[in-house]
């Protein structure tokens, strides 16, 4: 049996492996979720207003 597999503990049967996929770091830009959600309601406010004042 290889050390890796002693180390770490089974996973258990009804996660279906999604735990062990959002235990690994993936590579790109690291993004807060609180910032996408300020930035998604700033986008949304931009769009009505630009509604409301330029288009007739």
């Amino acid at each position: 049996m290889s050390r890796k597999r002693k180390d770490s503990s089974p996973m258990p049967a009804a996660s279906a492996g999604l735990l062990r996929f959002f235990e690994e770091e993936t590579e790109g830009i690291k993004i807060r979720p609180e910032f996408l959600v300020v930035l998604a309601v700033i986008v949304i406010i931009g769009s009505v207003l630009a509604n409301v004042f330029f288009i007739t």
